[in-house]
């Protein structure tokens, strides 16, 4: 059983949802991503805030530490993660492929597949 703990939000990036928590226990930080925080609707978390959480020793993004957990401020220990249940592929993962022939001429995606299959 994992016990939480407390710190303080070092630095919190909205766009990529993604940030840093510092705390006695995770010397140099311990690295947090939005899907982990207990809370409704939009999760974000504010540099400067102090939360509590759960974390593990395994390195991420040049950190050892990685949250587990994290309750902002005014969420209770009681609350509950909510899983997010993903039906198709999720747009942070997809991307295009432009190819720039030496002839001038420009292909995108795949060669010889549909743009709507390439997900």
């Amino acid at each position: 059983m994992t016990v939480a703990i407390t710190g303080v939000v070092r630095e919190w990036d909205d766009e990529g949802g993604v940030g840093v928590i510092d705390s006695a226990e995770t010397a140099g930080g311990c690295w947090v991503h939005f899907s982990y925080i207990v809370a409704e609707g939009r999760r974000s978390l504010t540099p400067g805030d102090q939360v509590s959480f759960t974390y593990e020793a395994v390195p991420q993004d040049g950190y050892q530490y990685r949250a587990l957990l994290v309750w902002p401020p005014g969420a209770g220990r009681n609350a509950r993660r909510r899983v997010h249940h993903h039906h198709g592929p999720s747009p942070a993962y997809q991307s295009r492929l432009t190819i720039r022939w030496a002839d001038g001429t420009v292909t995108d995606g795949v060669p010889g597949r549909d743009l709507d299959d390439q997900g």
